[in-house]
């Protein structure tokens, strides 16, 4: 049994490790606000975007480009979001699983016809250890996300792909649905889907006509790339706000716990005094007794 010394020590060492939760959960729903701010101001531009592009295609449908190609899969892009940090739950565990997943579907194509982006510090850990060298490092990125970084990527991806570099891409990122709820998504890039259906036309409504300069075809191709381009950026805001609210449940359920175990401990620590006092009263009584 614990003296009350030990048990002395581990209150303290718990409420120690309790205010270092504490403190971090305060950090992280502070990351949180600005995280959803982000994705709030970039969400209706992204929105509007997509509604303008889906309208062309709708009108299109003889429109077509070389990024909606469907090719037999003979290499392979995946861009894996994960954050740079841990005590965030089971966000990178998630992550790395489903990206092990699809290792395993493509698991028939030769090593170097794999290339992984890892945007953050924890998947690209993960698939060095593996023994699978990533294209390009960003940590920073995942720090700090930022439109210019993701347009890099999209760009680069893009150019593999019009070059036949590479056949497929594929997005792993934790999508931010709520506060207790992030969820492990797998999406594709590229090939893009053209010709969607048009949300307008589902609701009974009019689609817009709109009149093009210099012409429907350059039109579409310019929003086609701002479009692939603002996806990655969204899944790159998407992951943060993610990880921050992970974090932050984490935290919370640390602290929470540090609570339940600093209540037993002092039960604990209230009954060893209880017994010492009992213990020494029967000493005092029996060294009495003993002297009449």
């Amino acid at each position: 049994m614990a003296s009350l010394k030990e048990i002395k020590g581990r209150i303290s060492s718990v409420k120690s490790t309790q205010k270092i939760t504490s403190a971090m959960k305060m950090v992280a729903s502070a990351k949180l606000r600005r995280a959803q701010y982000q994705i709030e101001r970039f969400l209706p531009y992204q929105e509007r975007l997509s509604g303008i592009l889906d309208d062309f295609l709708t009108a299109d449908t003889e429109f077509s480009t070389p990024l909606s190609a469907e090719r037999p899969v003979q290499s392979v892009a995946i861009v894996v979001f994960s954050s740079n940090s841990t005590l965030c739950g089971a966000f990178n565990s998630n992550i790395i699983k489903l990206l092990s997943g699809a290792l395993n579907r493509y698991a028939h194509l030769p090593s170097p016809n794999i290339y992984i982006y890892p945007i953050g510090k924890k998947v690209e850990e993960a698939i060095r250890k593996e023994g699978i060298t990533p294209q390009g490092s960003y940590i920073k990125l995942m720090e700090k996300p930022e439109y210019e970084g993701a347009k890099t990527i999209a760009d680069t991806l893009m150019a593999d792909f019009l070059s036949e570099k590479i056949d497929k891409v594929e997005l792993i990122y934790n999508h931010f649905k709520s506060m207790a709820v992030q969820i492990p998504t797998v999406e594709t890039f590229l090939p893009l889907a053209l010709h969607p259906t048009n949300k307008n036309n589902a609701k009974g409504e009019i689609a817009i006509d709109y009149i093009v300069e210099p012409d429907r075809e350059t039109a579409i191709s310019m929003l086609i790339t701002k479009s692939l381009r603002s996806k990655i950026y969204a899944a790159l805001l998407d992951s943060a706000a993610a990880e921050q609210a992970a974090r932050t449940v984490a935290m919370q359920i640390a602290t929470d716990n540090a609570d339940e175990i600093l209540d037993e401990l002092s039960i604990q620590f209230n009954k060893q005094r209880q017994q010492a006092i009992t213990s020494e009263l029967l000493d005092i009584i029996g060294g009495s007794e003993a002297l009449k």
